[in-house]
């Protein structure tokens, strides 16, 4: 059961996502984008206030620089289509498993990102997670 509502276009749009900012990283990389898009819908919290639906995720301005380069706006293949089924049905994998923030830096991960603490490293991304103070909807059980 989905945790988050989508269609199949959102499933379409979010396997499109996950390819863009993380093929290079793996199933289990861009599975991990997928996990963070979901909080960030689920979260309601931070800069994700209002955020309710994927295109609301993916589209807000900042949130991700894949939607600037023209690799995001090729067709979704089914391959990151089942991960992304996969992400808006509740399966979720450390780092990312509450995880608001991740980002590829060019050494190092800092020690915080956008005030959240540093969770962990999946090979070239770090992630940051929310405080339970900060964001308890991140850490509700579904």
């Amino acid at each position: 059961m989905a945790v988050v509502k989508a269609r199949e276009s959102d499933i379409d749009l979010l396997a499109r996502l996950l390819r863009a900012e993380a093929e290079g990283e793996g199933i289990q990389g861009m599975l991990m984008v997928g996990n963070v898009g979901v909080n960030r819908i689920r979260a309601n919290c931070s800069d994700f206030k209002g955020i309710r639906t994927i295109p609301q995720m993916i589209y807000q301005p900042h949130a991700f620089e894949a939607v600037i380069h023209g690799y995001f706006y090729q067709g979704a293949r089914e391959k990151e289509r089942s991960l992304a089924r996969k992400a808006v049905n509740g399966h979720r994998l450390w780092p990312s498993k509450y995880s608001l923030w991740y980002f590829r830096p060019e050494g190092d991960c800092p020690a915080q990102w956008y005030n959240q603490p540093l969770v962990g490293r999946y090979k070239l991304h770090c992630f940051y997670e929310p405080t339970g103070e900060e964001c308890e909807n991140v850490y509700n059980t579904y």
